[in-house]
């Protein structure tokens, strides 16, 4: 089984090599972590570093609103269609 390492603890492995300038092969040795583990985290973290782990099956901030207004405009547009169905119906009752 992989092991599993919180957002703290890789957050001071990835500023050991961005800020400390140490190298990764150093740092993933003195913390008994993968190298291409380490070097993933710190991809992900030059990609945001607002929110470099979000962790499995958990959404950025962005990527959730992104999600939520597709979702609404998805019932939006499911609202529409059965309004006008309704308004067929009725104009045919008033014919």
């Amino acid at each position: 089984m992989a092991k599993r390492y919180d957002k703290e603890f890789k957050l001071h492995a990835v500023k050991q090599i961005t800020e400390l300038n140490k190298p990764a092969t150093q740092v993933a040795r003195d913390l008994d972590v993968a190298y291409q583990t380490l070097c993933k985290w710190v991809q992900k973290y030059n990609e945001n570093q607002e929110e470099p782990f979000v962790g499995s099956g958990n959404l950025r901030s962005d990527d959730k609103a992104m999600r939520d207004m597709e979702k609404r405009l998805r019932d939006l547009e499911e609202e529409n269609a059965i309004l006008k169905k309704a308004m067929g119906i009725f104009a045919k009752d008033l014919k």
